[in-house]
């Protein structure tokens, strides 16, 4: 089984690969362990060192802290939210939320992932449970005709009878202005070597990763994207919005 830890000083996360023995001095040994972060190279430190404790504003530390389950280590929030849905169930906290797959209104949105419209979209257009197929991603976008938002509105016009759809983006979004060169650096930071990120410059990550820098434009590239694909039929109502993000407000992108 693989073994991680982190340091105390830097809180990276490096795995554990081999315990050597030194050729020269076969009684003692040796860690071999390689950073999992930018190029992730692979350390050989003492054994003693790397499983001593060090003193931290007079508190012994491990030098090297070994994560017990990488997996579980960040998931507390995910463990609250399934305690939880336990109570919703049995309090049958979901009765008021029954309904079936079909939307009432025949209605589909695509719009935005953001946080501040979880509750605030549906709240400002009156929709209940069960009214539309709401579509979100990055952006509200569509960047290419075999994306996965195009792929829910087909399915959404011809197996769940949709007639019409919004396009909604919001202000002070995310996406605007979003680049591959602002997350290059993160995602070394969390351990995606540069060889991997050659690989996918390659294939265009660059393109995929950025954002738009016109909210309205953006919101005409979208409906045009719909609008223009040809397998949406020419009957369903495509209209675009920008939605205020504290306010609510709509307003239509002509």
């Amino acid at each position: 089984m693989d073994r991680y830890f982190r340091h105390y000083k830097n809180g990276q996360l490096y795995k554990l690969l081999h315990i050597a023995r030194l050729e020269a001095e076969p009684d003692k040994k040796a860690v071999v362990y390689q950073a999992m972060y930018g190029e992730k190279e692979i350390w050989v430190r003492p054994y003693e060192n790397f499983f001593e404790n060090v003193n931290v504003d007079g508190k012994e530390v491990p030098r090297f802290k070994e994560v017990k389950d990488l997996h579980k280590v960040n998931s507390k929030m995910i463990d609250d939210i399934l305690q939880y849905n336990k109570q919703f169930v049995a309090d049958k906290g979901y009765e008021p939320f029954v309904t079936d797959k079909y939307p009432a209104k025949k209605l589909a949105i695509l719009t935005c992932m953001d946080t501040r419209l979880t509750v605030l979209l549906q709240e400002a257009l009156g929709l209940r449970n069960g009214d539309a197929k709401i579509i979100k991603n990055a952006g509200g976008i569509i960047p290419s005709q075999t994306d996965s938002a195009i792929r829910s509105l087909l399915v959404a016009i011809y197996e769940l009878g949709v007639q019409e759809v919004m396009v909604i983006h919001h202000s002070t979004c995310g996406a605007c202005h979003m680049s591959y060169d602002h997350f290059k650096p993160h995602m070394l930071e969390h351990g995606i070597g540069e060889s991997v990120l050659a690989e996918w410059e390659a294939k265009g990550v660059a393109e995929w990763l950025e954002g738009f820098h016109d909210t309205e434009a953006s919101v005409r590239k979208t409906v045009a994207a719909i609008v223009n694909h040809p397998l949406v039929p020419a009957d369903v109502v495509v209209r675009g919005f920008i939605i205020d993000s504290i306010t609510g407000e709509l307003t239509e992108v002509k």
